[in-house]
């Protein structure tokens, strides 16, 4: 069986089990040669339980996906324990779903490229505290997704939440600071409208539309200094460089007409997905799968090799080195 490592994984010890065996019931033998890839990606980074069949050309032949979000809804946010459940009582489906609609039988399959790095960050609380499953508008949602909704509705300048480590001249991001705050915000609130903790404030939207824009805020300047580096240091050519902004922060519309902002000032190009492949798909993990295969990288030939690793690092860290430069960011109007 030929199998390449991708992003990211949060299966327990069992689940991984029962993946390792999932997998090797395709009983796939490496062939001659094919001279056009298909690869099967699998997603179980997050929530959602995800597969697709992509060849070398890009096309999707297939895909399928089994959304967890309304369990999640229920217990407030995604649980890991739950999540993983859930993977491991749907995985097999989704794929058989995903093989069924390319028309592609798995001895035709070049790869499976699977999901083994960080996921399910427990960063869904801006709507937890809210409770935004209360509200009759968002009770469907997701975290994101309601607070980008109930933003519309709001008035960012009622609440004055300023972005975190604004001293700190370097391109890390942090957003306990911001969630503390804004904890703090909606108890006082509580209290002033009296209100238990749990039911709806009124002024939810107003809060929703600050902590927005101050987190679009946060990352425009962040990504801002880090273009600035980048360019100093040529590492990026001075015009028609890319920014390309993925993943499922990428799906909020308010944040990306911020970097807009960003890479406009700095003669760059933005340059995101689809918002459907931003969040949980298996589509990306095919593709990568597909660059992997061309490259040779990370390819393994049998499940045993498998390992599920809890950090995910990009390349060479160049913290420090930033930090000592201390660039200073001119300031953007974040007119959005």
């Amino acid at each position: 069986m030929l199998i390449l490592n991708k992003t990211a994984g949060v299966f327990s010890k069992q689940s991984k089990r029962k993946v390792y065996e999932f997998l090797r019931s395709f009983n796939i033998y490496p062939g001659p040669p094919s001279l056009h890839k298909l690869v099967l990606g699998i997603e179980t980074s997050c929530d959602d339980t995800a597969a697709a069949v992509v060849d070398e050309t890009g096309n999707v032949l297939g895909e399928a996906i089994h959304h967890q979000t309304e369990v999640h809804l229920k217990t407030g946010g995604i649980i890991p324990p739950v999540a993983q459940q859930l993977h491991r009582e749907n995985i097999q489906r989704i794929v058989q779903e995903a093989l069924s609609a390319s028309r592609i039988c798995p001895s035709e399959l070049s790869a499976i490229a699977t999901t083994i790095k960080p996921g399910l960050a427990l960063s869904l609380g801006v709507a937890r505290r809210l409770s935004l499953i209360r509200h009759p508008e968002c009770a469907t949602m997701s975290g994101g997704r309601a607070i980008e909704h109930l933003a519309k509705q709001g008035n960012r300048f009622h609440f004055d939440i300023q972005p975190p480590m604004q001293r700190a001249k370097n391109c890390d991001f942090s957003f306990s600071g911001l969630q503390n705050i804004t904890n703090k915000i909606i108890t006082q609130k509580e209290k002033e409208e009296g209100i238990e903790k749990g039911q709806i404030l009124s002024s939810a939207a107003d809060i929703a539309a600050a902590v927005q824009h101050t987190t679009a805020c946060h990352i425009a300047k962040r990504t801002h200094r880090a273009i600035l580096f980048c360019k100093q240091r040529e590492l990026l050519p001075q015009s028609n460089a890319v920014l390309v902004v993925s993943g499922g922060v990428a799906s909020n519309s308010y944040i990306r007409k911020a970097l807009e902002i960003v890479t406009s000032e700095t003669q760059c190009t933005l340059l995101c997905p689809p918002p459907r492949l931003c969040t949980d798909n298996g589509v990306m993990i095919a593709w990568n799968g597909i660059e992997r295969l061309r490259a040779g990288l990370g390819i393994l030939h049998n499940t045993e090799g498998i390992r599920y690793e809890p950090k995910c690092p990009l390349g060479v860290d160049i913290s420090k080195e930033v930090g000592e430069a201390a660039i200073k960011v001119p300031r953007l109007e974040m007119k959005i």
